[in-house]
């Protein structure tokens, strides 16, 4: 009887090692959940489709990507500044394009929310609202539903202008995508926001997905 209590109590240290390790191994191999930055990493490489309910109309509720043509950040940017972008890829309706890439899209910050020393993270709320297209400008109403990075305009010198006849991508811009930018989250009414206690900043070139927020005749 004393051999097998004996016995037991030395295989107690044993079994709690055991136990430890596989609990350790499971927590180490669970799968972490998704960051709000990671949800979709690429921007579209190819021509978006437009719905045909209206003809040469942009409906509401159409996203689109576009390059920001100069850096904005919350420590720096002001309100009312204004700023231009171009679309990423054509918008295609019926088998016509119905936004070129290249389309200048300009917009407005309406919010500047600099970051704090303390729990305060920077934020920007951008609107856009004007776009001309084929020459002829037209007022909408849109904001920012995603960020994407990319490697800048330096990286993109030899092929810029190359997009619009092939595949509609301008200034082969996926080619220089890094994916969603990392720290950063888009909060209601499109306000972009930093995660890590920072200001936020957009360097030129970014990509900044929008959505139509009204619809808008081009065509």
């Amino acid at each position: 009887m004393k051999r097998s209590l004996t016995f037991a109590a030395a295989m107690l240290p044993v079994l709690f090692a055991s136990g430890y390790a596989c609990a350790t191994r499971d927590l180490n191999t669970a799968t972490p959940p998704p960051r709000t930055s990671d949800v979709t990493s690429t921007a579209p490489s190819a021509p978006e489709t437009v719905p045909s309910a209206a003809r040469g109309v942009v409906p509401v509720g159409q996203e689109m990507d576009v390059r920001l043509g100069s850096s904005l950040s919350s420590e720096t940017s002001k309100v009312e500044q204004r700023f231009e972008a171009t679309t990423v890829v054509d918008l295609i309706q019926d088998g016509r394009v119905l936004v070129p890439a290249g389309s200048v899209v300009q917009g407005v910050v309406v919010d500047v929310d600099k970051a704090g020393r303390v729990d305060r993270d920077g934020a920007l709320t951008l609107a856009f609202d004007r776009i001309r297209v084929r020459g002829r400008q037209h007022d909408i109403r849109a904001t920012a539903t995603q960020i994407f990075e990319s490697r800048g305009i330096r990286d993109e010198v030899g092929t810029a202008g190359v997009g619009a006849g092939v595949g509609g991508v301008v200034g082969g811009i996926i080619g220089g995508l890094k994916g969603a930018v990392i720290g950063a989250a888009i909060g209601a009414g499109g306000a972009i926001a930093a995660t890590d206690g920072k200001d936020i900043s957009l360097p030129a070139g970014s990509i900044v997905r929008i959505r139509m927020d009204t619809p808008v005749s081009v065509g």
